[in-house]
Parts: C-alpha cells; structure tokens; sequence
C-alpha cells in the first residue's frame, strides 16, 4: 500500500501459514504485510496434541487470545510460575513484556485467534529459551 493510497476494507481468507518464531504455524491474517494495517494484528492458529510454543514475550505489545476449539495451557510471569487454562469460549489478555508459553495438553487440536496491537507480528518477539524448560 503506498503512503498516498486511501486505506480500504480488505477480506484475508486464511489459505496461507507460516511459522512462526515461537515454533508454532500460524493461518495469514491481518497484518501490515497483508492488508497495510497500521496498529494491529490478527491471526489463527492450531496447536496440535501434544505440542507447545517457545517461551517467548512480546516487547512492545499487547495480546488477546480467544479460543475457538479445544483446550490449551498457557504458562506466563517472569519464570512461567503462573499458568492459566483455557478452552473454547475463553480469552486471555496478554500484558506487553510478559513471558508466556501455550501448550496443548489434550489430545484434540486446539484452535484460537490470536490478536495483537503491533500490526508486524513477529516483529517484537522475543525468545526465551532459558525458561523453556521451566513450563510443566
């Protein structure tokens, strides 16, 4: 989008993923790379049985999640000491600069959207791999 051009509506069918630098897949959404957004972001993504993200942050932005099916776990605080479980019909708000790890416990995949006020989404993570460990 050039900086003359009036922003519009756009409609982003999720037929595309990509990895993400937390280790999990994540469904195109909207983002700055897909439709010029300026302050936001939003994505879908499916945690399979079993499987779980790195522990990360996000340095300068706010998260939402809200879980569409299934079950997850997410560890969060400076050493993962607290965790929160989730399933569909829950939302979790996620503070800038707070560590955090999701992981599927059960043995459906769990599907959630994931929305975030830095319209670049991989931009601010931050990997935390000294606390990967610490999540059980």
């Amino acid at each position: 989008m050039s900086s003359t051009a009036k922003p519009s509506c756009s409609v982003v069918r999720a037929r595309h993923s990509y990895d993400g630098k937390q280790g999990l897949s994540y469904f195109e959404g909207i983002a700055t790379e897909t439709v010029g957004s300026t302050g936001l972001c939003m994505h879908v993504v499916t945690i399979p049985p079993g499987a779980r993200a790195k522990a990360h942050l996000h340095e300068a932005h706010e998260s939402a999640v809200y879980v569409l099916s299934g079950e997850a776990r997410t560890w969060y605080g400076e050493r993962l000491e607290q965790f929160a479980d989730m399933k569909a019909g829950d939302m979790m708000y996620i503070p800038a600069g707070v560590p955090h790890l999701p992981a599927n416990l059960s043995d459906a995949p769990c599907t959630a959207v994931i929305a975030r006020t830095d319209p670049r989404e991989q931009e601010s993570v931050v990997l935390l791999p000294e606390l990967d460990a610490l999540a059980r």
